[in-house]
């Protein structure tokens, strides 16, 4: 209420890049730029110099402190294919973000930090210059990188030793309120939720983690699967903010609190889900706990808050389908390529091995092999994109070859976003779009849903600016995500992040 009542609040914000996954989001609000621009393609690359996929902000060069990443659950990263190297750090990120601006414009006296239930939630928005923590599921505390911290201030290994996750050990999420108040009340035993049984159940009141259950072992991981992820996110923001003093002097500090629940909740029971919709009420509640503690310690007339989102979410293909859309699901790895394989063997003599893997969005070729039959890759791209979209559920495969040598036409929306997400050394060789409502899926998946792609809803995300004296608006033009860091400099009057290409927002900055 808060948000909708006294911020300026633009109701037709949208990414524009192709690829909506966490990091890309995430990177794009932090720089103001596009993923052609900084680098963060999606969660997971194939890199071709290590011959392997590459997460994100994996790091070699430096190891955890106090804890791991909490991506056990995230079906967007947990491949057996991907590095589990621990280390973290934001080298990847190729651009400059807001929050490094600040630091590199006030120097230390600008305290600069990042909490996220997700280690690429706080890397990312810390940036190269402040200091990142996202909770672990380790033992549920709060874990960094040496990148950050060799070891943890005092404060942080108090709160960590207080073990406020152990305190839901034995107890359930219960519903907030009467289900008959709730729009989806009557729907909580669907049986296309929590497709992995993760040891939630589908119904509520569902159970953290159970004396001798054999889903005991996955307390800590199931936690972030529900709104105690959050509340356990803010409690520690509000903890740095006490103790690290943000907010008491004239020179500006920067928090970012990336509240990583929902996507978790979406992920395992769809947003039009009475899980969705409880864990927006706990989230509000949330919200509302850390402005006020924020009003009390700092002041929210001395202090600019901004509320976004890194993607969207599709609804679940069955309930969808049930509404007599046309959806699905689709996995690339399961599909029958044998007319593809004929397709190969007749214009280039070899077959669907040509495929190396695929990692979405990206199909990703075997360049060695097409070298040593002397063939062009270029056209090897056209003829296996020619034939993927002859696939049900595949829209587009849009070959990167054809990027680059301007054969998209940019006039094209969907052209347009993708590439905003080519990068010459991260993407892959064809860029697949599913059709709309259309959700991809992999072996071992335990979502119920998966974002990821160009449509509405997933591009469509809250941007609200509120506090520091700013007069309530509600603004209907279409604006994108690329301006919040743009408008965040200039509102400071600070030189934007390097690859920044976003407009300030002149109701922001009028002030």
């Amino acid at each position: 209420r808060y948000l909708a009542e006294q911020g300026i609040w633009y109701t037709d914000a949208h990414h524009a890049h192709a690829n909506t996954e966490t990091i890309v989001g995430h990177v794009t609000l932090a720089t103001g730029a596009y993923p052609s621009r900084h680098g963060m393609v999606g969660n997971v690359w194939f890199d071709a110099e290590s011959d392997r996929l590459m997460y994100n902000i994996e790091d070699a060069n430096y190891a955890a402190t106090g804890g791991v990443g909490a991506r056990d659950m995230d079906s967007e990263v947990d491949k057996s294919q991907v590095s589990r190297t621990e280390g973290r750090s934001p080298r990847t990120i190729l651009t400059t973000t807001f929050s490094d601006e600040l630091g590199l414009f006030y120097g230390d006296a600008a305290k600069v930090f990042a909490v996220s239930g997700k280690d690429r939630g706080a890397v990312s928005m810390a940036g190269h210059v402040g200091k990142a923590f996202w909770y672990t599921t380790k033992d549920g505390g709060f874990a960094s990188s040496t990148y950050y911290y060799k070891a943890f201030p005092q404060w942080v290994d108090d709160w960590n030793a207080q073990k406020k996750a152990d305190a839901y050990y034995g107890k359930h999420w219960e519903l907030s309120g009467d289900p008959a108040s709730y729009r989806y009340g009557a729907e909580d035993d669907r049986p296309f939720e929590n497709p992995a049984d993760l040891g939630f159940g589908r119904v509520f009141p569902h159970p953290y983690g159970e004396k001798d259950s054999k889903y005991s072992k996955y307390f800590y991981t199931l936690l972030i699967a529900s709104p105690v992820a959050d509340e356990l996110t803010v409690d520690f923001a509000k903890t740095l903010i006490r103790h690290e003093g943000l907010g008491q002097d004239e020179i500006p500090d920067y928090l970012g609190v990336s509240l990583s629940s929902t996507d978790y909740v979406g992920h395992t029971f769809g947003p039009a889900s009475l899980e969705s919709e409880d864990n927006l009420i706990r989230l509000d509640r949330a919200l509302a706990d850390l402005f006020a503690f924020t009003d009390e310690a700092v002041g929210l007339e001395n202090t600019l808050i901004v509320l976004s989102a890194d993607h969207g979410a599709p609804e679940a293909p069955e309930y969808t389908a049930a509404k007599g859309i046309n959806a699905g699901r689709i996995n690339l790895d399961t599909l029958d390529y044998s007319e593809l394989d004929k397709e190969l063997k007749t214009h280039f003599g070899i077959g669907k091995e040509v495929i190396k893997l695929t990692f979405h969005p990206y199909v990703y070729l075997d360049h060695a092999l097409i070298e040593k039959k002397g063939l062009n890759l270029a056209e090897v791209s056209r003829v296996v994109a020619k034939e993927l979209i002859e696939f049900d559920g595949i829209g587009y495969a849009i070959p990167s070859t054809d990027l680059v040598a301007g054969r998209v036409a940019d006039a094209a929306p969907i052209a347009r976003q993708v590439l905003r997400n080519f990068s010459p050394k991260r993407s892959g060789d064809i860029y697949i779009i599913y059709e709309p409502h259309w959700v991809p899926t992999a072996k071992g998946d335990v979502a119920i849903v998966n974002h990821g792609s160009p449509w509405r809803y997933d591009t469509f995300v809250p941007i609200v600016f509120a506090g520091n004296g700013l007069a309530a608006q509600r603004i209907n033009r279409p604006v994108e995500t690329i301006d919040v860091a743009a408008t965040l400099s200039a509102y400071l009057r600070i030189k934007p992040p390097s690859g920044s290409v976003g407009i300030p927002l002149d109701e922001v900055i009028s002030k």
